[in-house]
C-alpha cells in the first residue's frame, strides 16, 4: 500500500469509527456470517457528518442527484465493516422521504447468489464445475459439445441473450405487467443458432442465469429460492431479501418511475419475471446490499479455491467478435475488466449493476482496502435510462480509493 492510500484508509477508519458511534440505529456490517438468530435492527441513517469523506460522499450523492435529475439516492458506504455514511436523498413519492430501509428490486445481485451457491456445492462436493448440465436438463445441449455448469455461470455458453431479440422489447413495453415463464425465455434463446462453440468465447446472456437456476433446483431437489436462503441469504444474515414470484415489494416500498415508454409513469409494480431465474426475482434495502457486497466480494461463504473460481471461472482472454458475434456482445475479458461466475471484476472492485425500468443498484467492494459501496437509485422524468447508482458508485471510488477507480465493464 502506498503512503497515500494508506493515509487515505487510516482518515477513512478514523471517521468510520466516529459516525459508526453516532449513527441513529443502524447496525454494521458483520465481518463473517451472522447466526440465523441474530437480533435485526431496521436500517436507518447515520447522523449527519461534519465534514470528511463521509461528507464527501454525500456531496456526490447530491451533485449525482441534481446533475442527473435522480428523484432519490440511498446509499450505504462501509470500511472494514465498519459504518463509514448511510442515508437517504429525495423521495420515494410525492410527499413521501426516501428512508434507508426501503426495499428495491436488486436485479442481478441475485445472480451473484447463484454463483456462489453453484460454487458451495462444489465446496460440498455435490457437483464438480465441469459436469455436464445435460446430467439435470436433458433436452439442452451444445451445438459442438455439451454445456457446464461452469458455462452456465461464467456465461460462455453461447446462447443468445433473448432481452436482445427484436421482438422481446416490444412485448414487454407492451404488457410491463406480463408473467414470463423460465420456458418462453430460454426458448427465445435457443431458437437461435449459437453465437459460438460452448466455452469458445464469452457473451451475456440472461439465459445462461434462468438455466442455472433450474440446474440448482434439479441438483439439490430443492426450490431455487428456498435453496438460496440455505445457502446465502441465511448464512450472510440477509433479512431484508427476498424472492417473490409475484411483482410484489415489501414495505416500506421505494417506488420508482420511468420515461422509457414515452410518458413518465410509475413502474414499482412492472413484473420482473424476465430478468433472472424463477425463486431469485429479489428485492432487498440498501444494508443487506451493502452486506452482499463484502460478503460475496469477500467470498466469505467460500473455499479459497472457490474464491478463485468466483474471480475468474476461465474467462480472462475470452471475449473476441467473430462473423456471428459482433464486438458489443462478445466482449473482450482481461484481467482488469472481465466477467467471473456471476459477479463483474473490474479494476479490483468485486461488483454488480443491475437495471430495471427507473431503478438501477450498484453493490461494490474492493478487497485491497475492505472497502464496500451500495447504491440505489430512482429516475426523475428527465434521467438517463442508464446505470445511474453505478455512475454514483464510481465518484465514489474516486475519492475514497483515488488509486482503484472502478473502470466500465468492457
Amino acid at each position: 500500500m502506498t503512503p497515500t492510500r494508506r493515509t487515505t484508509r487510516n482518515a477513512l477508519l478514523r471517521l468510520a469509527a466516529v459516525t459508526a458511534l453516532l449513527a441513529l440505529t443502524a447496525p454494521a456490517a458483520l465481518a463473517g456470517a451472522e447466526p440465523e438468530g441474530h437480533h435485526h435492527r431496521p436500517c436507518a441513517a447515520s447522523a449527519p457528518p461534519d465534514g470528511g469523506p463521509a461528507a464527501d460522499v454525500l456531496r456526490i450523492a447530491e451533485q449525482a442527484k441534481a446533475e442527473l435529475d435522480l428523484k432519490s439516492v440511498i446509499l450505504r458506504v462501509t470500511v472494514d465493516g465498519r459504518e463509514l455514511v448511510t442515508g437517504a436523498l429525495g423521495e420515494s413519492m410525492t410527499g413521501v422521504p426516501a428512508g434507508p430501509a426501503m426495499h428495491f428490486r436488486n436485479g442481478n445481485i441475485a445472480i451473484s447468489y447463484l454463483g456462489t451457491a453453484l460454487l458451495r456445492l462444489v465446496d460440498q462436493g455435490v457437483v464438480g464445475l465441469d459436469d455436464p448440465v445435460s446430467r439435470w436438463l436433458p433436452d439442452l445441449r451444445g451445438s459442438d459439445r455439451e454445456f457446464t455448469l461452469r458455462m452456465l455461470g461464467a456465461s460462455t455458453t453461447g446462447l443468445a441473450d433473448y432481452v436482445k431479440d427484436p421482438s422481446f422489447g416490444p412485448a414487454v413495453y407492451a404488457n410491463p405487467f406480463r408473467q414470463w415463464t423460465a420456458d418462453e425465455l430460454v426458448a427465445i434463446s435457443t431458437r437461435q443458432d449459437r453465437l459460438y462453440a460452448p466455452g469458445t468465447n464469452w457473451s451475456y446472456s440472461h439465459a445462461n442465469f434462468v438455466l442455472l437456476g433450474e440446474a440448482l433446483e434439479k441438483i439439490t431437489g430443492t426450490r431455487l429460492d428456498v435453496l438460496l436462503q440455505r445457502e446465502v441469504l441465511g448464512p450472510l444474515g440477509l433479512h431484508e431479501t427476498r424472492n417473490s414470484y409475484t411483482p410484489d415489494i415489501p414495505t416500506p416500498v421505494l417506488h420508482a418511475f420511468t420515461s422509457e415508454r414515452g410518458t413518465y409513469e410509475e413502474s414499482t409494480f412492472w413484473n420482473p419475471s424476465w430478468t433472472t431465474a424463477p425463486g431469485a426475482v429479489e428485492t432487498t434495502d440498501i444494508c443487506d446490499l451493502e452486506r452482499s457486497a463484502v460478503a460475496i466480494g469477500a467470498g466469505e461463504l467460500l473455499s479459497p479455491a472457490s474464491y478463485q473460481q468466483l474471480l475468474d471461472p476461465g474467462t480472462v482472454g475470452l471475449g473476441h467478435p467473430t462473423d456471428t458475434c459482433l464486438a458489443t456482445i462478445c466482449i473482450p475479458q482481461t484481467e482488469a475488466t472481465h466477467y467471473g461466475m456471476g459477479v463483474l471484476v473490474v479494476g479490483g472492485w468485486i461488483s454488480q449493476h443491475p437495471l430495471f425500468f427507473g431503478y438501477s443498484a450498484s453493490q461494490d467492494y474492493l478487497p485491497c482496502e475492505h472497502l464496500a459501496i451500495a447504491v440505489s437509485t430512482t429516475n426523475g422524468p428527465s434521467a438517463p435510462a442508464d446505470h445511474n447508482a453505478h455512475t454514483i458508485a464510481q465518484r465514489i471510488a474516486a475519492v475514497l480509493a483515488p488509486g482503484h477507480p472502478i473502470p466500465d465493464f468492457g
